[in-house]
């Protein structure tokens, strides 16, 4: 997909869908990568700071940059655009290139989320008409699913949160997993510290400050875990549900039955309806369709559908295109109101 020639037919395949061409810029505020990404993204980013004194970087991200856009020019109501360009982003794998050519399409401020999806989808299928490729695989998932899941479970609050903040983090995740299952982190000890220092603190002005934080604000917390304690038989079962829904893999027609089988099973009180995913059928050209209940970790900002394309050519699997929604992220970025958006870029490096 290195051919000009080739990128150019996508990008009119992509135009002919009616979205609108637009220029990103290339450089952008670090602190807008750090905070959706953590500290920890640092090092794959290429950072500097200008003349001013203001940390920047070289875009590691097309779809944060379009979001951005919407959001500093003050954009109202639906749009459809699409862009072209290069995103900069180390890799933990040396072969991998530091430069990333990409096509990305979005439709942002639409109300009508599932056509929506469908639609990106669709543009992302239609774009892929003009490679050579013998089979492949299109992945579909829904993080939106899993946060359902995780606020009907028997846990406390603090640790629903937890769970659905940490997600994207897969390594962390299973090591939480590994907490709520043992009560590693809970120190009898510490625990029994803690509600002397509560009863004691009950007793002291309210309005003063520690550690950033007044002495209400902390007899209040202190008071949430003491009346919500977490008890290790309960997580271990709560994580074997977790670890048993993070297993289910199916052709995509199978989805809902398989998951409502498991809620049933599990005795959540959740449905999920067939018309609720983007696709129906289980084969669509040369590729084979399927929903991964795992599938939507790659990115933090991810809130609902998510999916992947993988394609064979020559023995060697490649990914070729990821999307999904993000209806949080322009919030995330400053908006005063949450504004639905969804999206997907195709990788032009392959």
């Amino acid at each position: 997909m290195r051919s000009k020639n080739l990128s150019d037919k996508i990008l009119r395949s992509v135009k002919s869908k009616g979205f609108k061409y637009i220029e990103l810029p290339s450089v952008i505020e670090t602190n807008h990568i750090v905070q959706r990404s953590g500290e920890s993204f640092r090092k794959f980013i290429f950072s500097f700071t200008d003349q001013s004194g203001n940390e920047l970087c070289l875009r590691p991200d097309l779809t944060i940059a379009s979001c951005l856009r919407y959001l500093e020019n003050n954009l109202k109501g639906k749009e459809k655009i699409f862009y072209s360009g290069q995103a900069y982003r180390k890799s933990q794998n040396k072969k991998d290139s530091i430069i990333r050519n990409q096509v990305g399409f979005e439709i942002i401020g639409s109300k009508n989320e599932k056509n929506d999806d469908k639609e990106i989808i669709n543009t992302s299928l239609k774009s892929l008409k003009d490679l050579k490729y013998s089979s492949g695989t299109l992945t579909i998932g829904n993080v939106e699913i899993f946060n359902l899941l995780i606020s009907k479970l028997n846990i406390p609050k603090r640790w629903k949160l937890r769970l659905i903040r940490h997600f994207w983090r897969e390594d962390y995740f299973s090591d939480l997993l590994k907490r709520l299952e043992t009560n590693s982190d809970v120190d009898p000890t510490i625990v029994e510290v803690d509600k002397r220092r509560y009863l004691k603190m009950l007793k002291d002005d309210q309005t003063s400050v520690v550690a950033g934080r007044s002495i209400k604000e902390i007899l209040e917390r202190f008071d949430k875990k003491i009346k919500d304690p977490r008890r290790a038989s309960r997580g271990k079962n709560v994580s074997n549900i977790i670890k048993e829904f993070l297993n289910i893999k199916c052709p995509i027609n199978k989805a809902a039955s398989q998951l409502n089988k498991f809620f049933k099973k599990n005795r959540i009180n959740l449905v999920v309806d067939q018309k609720y995913f983007p696709i129906s059928k289980n084969k669509i050209s040369k590729l084979n369709v399927v929903f991964s209940s795992a599938f939507g970790r790659q990115l933090e900002y991810y809130t609902g559908m998510v999916f992947k394309i993988d394609i064979k050519s020559k023995s060697k699997i490649t990914n070729c295109c990821n999307g999904g929604r993000y209806d949080k992220l322009i919030s995330d970025l400053g908006s005063k109101k949450q504004i639905p958006a969804v999206g997907a870029a195709l990788n032009l490096n392959y």
